[in-house]
């Protein structure tokens, strides 16, 4: 079957490489008066992501589940504030998302930035798969939550960070939660970063009317942050990447992208006037990604090789079935009005 495809998603050869920084990317650009949230904004490249943000003149609020972790690791950064919230609890995202549309700010960019990978089968207390719960039904909870600060914005940008990993599986419409089948991490991630490109498609279906678009992302294959805690290294000795000892191979780990390179993406996404009048699409290395249709031969050895988006994971038709199971299964209605 053809997929529905958004013929927006081609490469624009923005000017940017794999290997430029955040900070090379917002050259230039002036984010005094604007507002932004980001999740997990105080750790990897979110955290680099709130810096470069707010030394262009943002302010930044970053919603956190550990208030006293992510307090220190955001010493010496100013312009910023720290609220409570965990993604896993549907309370905790109502309560902030309240305060702060109460507050009347507006609120120009959200930043879904916080993610979990490689952890054991855990459900949170309404039995969801909890990579699922974390890296994509509590963004499309808070994004719904937060609309009427979005609107308010008159030009605002939604940013949900993915991964190459969605190349790892599509969204298994029948049985998202593994309640049926065997569960497999890879699969509950790749899964659940389909579900961020699929959001951002059906988001800024939406809010195109609002000029509030919305994108996905590939921050790139990056050494020094703390998503692998849980990694299994024998998978990484498999693929090649490690050697017997667990440890990372200094050939490998010269082509991985640092953390500024990292959070380019994000940033390049959340600022650049070379998006302006579009969206919904997914982007990698500073610009929107490639159609991976069998052509791109992906080494996990080469960190450059895995790039390239699924159509699968930015097909209409699927982003329109997810948003409507995502309703079902957080039991209100995201009526992007």
């Amino acid at each position: 079957m053809e997929q529905n495809l958004n013929p927006m998603q081609q490469p624009l050869h923005s000017g940017f490489t794999t290997y430029s920084t955040a900070q090379e990317v917002i050259k230039g650009i002036d984010l005094n008066g604007k507002t932004v949230i980001i999740t997990g904004g105080y750790a990897g490249i979110g955290l680099e992501t709130t810096r470069v943000l707010t030394s262009a003149g943002a302010h930044v609020i970053i919603p956190a589940r550990d208030i006293e972790k992510a307090g220190k690791n955001l010493s010496g950064i100013n312009h910023f504030e720290l609220e409570k919230m965990d993604l896993m609890d549907p309370a905790s995202i109502e309560a902030f998302a309240e305060r702060f549309v109460a507050s009347g700010r507006k609120l120009d960019l959200l930043i879904n930035n916080a993610g979990i990978m490689w952890v054991p089968l855990r459900r949170d207390s309404r039995g969801f798969e909890s990579q699922l719960a974390t890296n994509y039904l509590g963004q499309f909870h808070l994004t719904a939550k937060l609309w009427p600060a979005l609107k308010r914005a008159n030009g605002a940008r939604v940013i949900s960070v993915s991964s190459y990993g969605h190349q790892m599986s599509p969204f298994h419409f029948e049985d998202p939660n593994f309640e049926k089948r065997d569960y497999e991490t890879l699969s509950g991630y790749g899964q659940s970063k389909t579900a961020c490109n699929l959001f951002a498609v059906a988001l800024d279906e939406r809010g195109k009317d609002f000029d509030i678009r919305a994108y996905s992302l590939h921050p790139g294959s990056v050494y020094g942050t703390d998503l692998g805690r849980e990694e299994p290294i024998e998978l990484f000795k498999q693929m090649g990447t490690h050697d017997e000892n667990g440890n990372i191979k200094p050939e490998v780990e010269a082509k991985l992208k640092t953390v500024p390179q990292g959070a380019a993406t994000t940033v390049w996404c959340s600022v650049s006037p070379q998006l302006d009048g579009m969206g919904g699409v997914y982007c990698e290395n500073c610009d929107i990604a490639e159609i991976d249709r069998g052509q791109i031969e992906h080494r996990f050895d080469e960190p450059a090789s895995i790039r390239g988006v699924q159509p699968y994971s930015i097909d209409r038709e699927n982003a329109e079935k997810l948003w409507k199971l995502s309703e079902e299964m957080l039991e209100f209605r995201f009526d992007a009005k």
